[in-house]
């Protein structure tokens, strides 16, 4: 399998409030702002979770894509999965299997050493899948949306150390998972009842939606490491948690402890 997630977009209606919950919360740190994003109107903060990223980004003007998934949505939420690829070939090989199955590239940047490829929402369902190539091809390193590897002195395992799964929902999950497995290559997998795609390192999990909520991209699964930790840090910021569960940014916190891995 040649589909590693790398990063995990949020949509939120402020940066900085969801920033804050995430740095304390999860005791990770921001790595990477990038001042490219105010081309489409937005401000943005990378944090790394082990090798991979949650994105925070937000409106600075209105008429943007992301103000619009807002209105929409009602508030904060989920907005896309960004994966990487070894090769030119095989990230060509999921866009011709994405306009196979009537899926428009949302945008694309040849950067030369780096590759940037969008698959519009309204085709995928839930959320955008952008699939990414850059020329180092070190899929728990360098990383361009975070500018390159300067990113790994700000890591911090000490509470959570992966994103292990992202959840996506719809009223019919099953045609939403045939979507994505037709459009990553990966197979549809039925383990116990829970419908997934597999990707080289993480899974997407399909779920049934609240009637009338819609699609969207509703949870992460992230490897906690001290839940001692990572609850007082709740409370501390008065966010309620609801068992192995907390929402932060519109998105809902799976916590999966090491010991239960």
């Amino acid at each position: 399998m040649a589909i590693h997630l790398r990063q995990i977009c949020l949509v939120a209606s402020e940066l900085e409030p969801v920033v804050r919950d995430l740095e304390a919360l999860l005791s990770i740190n921001v790595c990477h702002v990038d001042p490219e994003v105010a081309h489409f109107g937005l401000e943005n903060a990378l944090l790394p979770v082990g090798s991979k990223f949650i994105e925070v980004v937000a409106p600075i003007q209105t008429g943007t894509a992301a103000g619009r998934f807002l209105e929409r949505r009602g508030g904060d939420g989920g907005y896309m999965v960004i994966c990487q690829v070894p090769d030119l070939e095989e990230q060509a090989s999921v866009r011709a299997r994405a306009a196979a199955n009537k899926v428009r590239v949302a945008y694309e940047a040849d950067r030369g050493s780096w590759n940037i490829m969008q698959l519009h929402p309204r085709d995928m369902g839930a959320a955008f899948l952008e699939v990414d190539w850059d020329q180092q091809a070190d899929m728990t390193g360098n990383w361009q949306p975070a500018g390159g590897s300067g990113w790994k002195d700000k890591v911090s395992t000490e509470v959570v150390s992966d994103i292990l799964a992202v959840e996506l929902q719809s009223e019919n999950p099953e045609a939403l998972a045939a979507r994505w497995a037709a459009v990553t290559g990966e197979p549809v997998v039925d383990d116990g009842g829970q419908i997934l795609v597999r990707l080289a390192n993480a899974e997407l999990r399909f779920v049934a939606a609240a009637t009338g909520t819609g699609e969207s991209l509703s949870a992460l699964d992230l490897l906690v490491e001290d839940s001692t930790r990572l609850s007082e840090q709740a409370r501390s910021r008065g966010l309620p948690m609801e068992g192995n569960q907390i929402l932060i940014g519109g998105v809902r916190l799976n916590l999966v402890n090491r010991a239960t891995t």
